[in-house]
Parts: structure tokens; C-alpha cells; sequence
């Protein structure tokens, strides 16, 4: 018989706290929240709740007051910044609600960006970024720039971004929160795909009841305390 796997995402009493003038000012207390491989967990709350920081900690993006973080048996908490960039690049992709494109890159030069980093050649790279356009139902798009596209096309551009470098975990913030009804499903479905099809691990934060119904777990957070049983 086969041990299960450990979780991708083992966090351990994590608080973290920002300061406001002198104050410091509690935003996390004790997190504790396992997060299997190929899960699809959104996280839900109001503005304020914590949810983005909590995002952000588990991509590396900022580090925690205490407690312990470890994402595919790596304990990010303890990694320097310098570490912590190399890290994030090989294993983080990152949906976020107003795409981040540049502007004056096609949706080509957008995908490959992360690319750039690689020892993968010229070849190789158009190859993935082909790939990955192609997933996103873009591959007609890639010479067109952020301007050029709708919300839910530029969206789409960012997600393939997201995926090409086959990252480990995909972080989406509020990923449909400037889109249209339509489009907001059509990002949903995708990232829906990516995670039954593909296997991606997906932690999503949102506020909309509709987006976090594609999650296989609900987890709420309410002034920085996570709820103790997943939806």
C-alpha cells in the first residue's frame, strides 16, 4: 500500500502583521492550511480579510512575522530574497486581476518573457510560447498587442504567461474581478481545464461566490482567521 502524498502546501501557525504609523496591526494569527497536489482551492473573504496576504506569503512575494510555509517540501519562509526570486520563477505562475502585460509587447513577446531566463533556445522558446497560446485558444492573437485584445483576451495572454515555465503552483488574485459576466466564465472554464486536465495546483483568492464554485475546497477567511472546516 502507497503512502499518500505530503500536501504541496503545509503551512504552519504563520501570522504576519504590516505597521501603520507606530501601530503594528495584525493581519494573519496562526494560519494552519494544508493544500493537496492538483487541489483547487479558492479562498474567500471580505476586503480586509487577509485573503491576498495569505496569497502572497505562499507565492513568496512577501514573508511571514513567524509560524512555518512549505510549498513541494521547499521551506520558503527560510529562503533569502535572492532565493526566494529564483524560487518563485521556477515554481510560481501568477494570475492576477489586471493581467500585468506590457503594453508595447505582443501577447507573444508577453508569453515568452519568463522564457528569457532559461537556458531553453530561441527555437525551444517559440515552440512553448506556441504551446501555450494555443492552449488559451490565442495562438490567432499572438502578434497582437495588450490594446489590441479584449479583457477576457488579455486575461487569457496572462494566463499562458502563468503557465509557461510548468510552475508548480498557480496563484490567481481575484483573476475575474475587471471582467464581464462572459468573459469571467471563459477565464473560470480555462483555469477549471488547467486544473482536471493538466493537474495544476490552483489557490485562487476571490469575493465572487460564482468564481469560488469552480474550487473543489472553500476556505474563508475573516480578520486574518481561517475558518476551521473547508467548504
Amino acid at each position: 500500500m502507497t503512502s499518500p502524498k505530503p500536501p504541496i502546501v503545509e503551512i504552519r501557525n504563520l501570522c504576519k502583521s504590516y505597521l501603520r504609523g507606530n501601530q503594528r496591526v495584525p493581519v494573519l494569527e496562526n494560519i494552519t492550511l494544508d493544500v493537496a497536489e492538483g487541489e483547487f482551492l479558492a479562498l474567500m473573504g471580505p476586503s480586509g480579510s487577509g485573503k491576498s496576504t495569505l496569497l502572497n506569503l505562499i507565492a513568496g512575494i512577501d514573508g511571514p512575522d513567524s509560524g512555518r510555509l512549505r510549498v513541494g517540501g521547499v521551506e520558503v519562509s527560510a529562503l533569502s530574497e535572492g532565493q526566494l526570486a529564483g524560487w518563485r520563477a521556477a515554481h510560481v505562475g501568477f494570475i492576477f486581476q489586471f493581467y500585468n502585460l506590457i503594453p508595447v509587447l505582443t501577447a507573444f513577446e508577453n508569453v515568452e518573457l519568463p522564457l528569457l531566463l532559461t537556458p531553453l533556445s530561441g527555437k525551444e522558446r517559440r515552440e512553448h510560447v506556441a504551446l501555450a497560446l494555443r492552449l488559451v485558444k490565442l495562438e490567432d492573437r499572438m502578434d497582437h498587442r495588450p490594446g489590441q485584445l479584449s479583457g477576457g483576451q488579455q486575461q487569457r495572454v496572462a494566463i499562458a504567461r502563468a503557465l509557461i515555465t510548468d510552475p508548480t503552483l498557480l496563484v490567481a488574485d481575484e483573476p475575474t474581478g475587471d471582467l464581464d459576466r462572459e468573459s469571467a466564465e471563459e477565464v473560470l472554464g480555462l483555469i477549471d481545464r488547467l486544473n482536471r486536465e493538466f493537474g495544476k495546483t490552483v489557490i485562487m483568492v476571490t469575493h465572487d461566490p460564482r468564481a469560488a464554485e469552480q474550487a473543489r475546497v472553500i476556505r474563508h477567511l475573516e480578520k486574518g482567521l481561517l475558518d476551521d472546516v473547508p467548504a
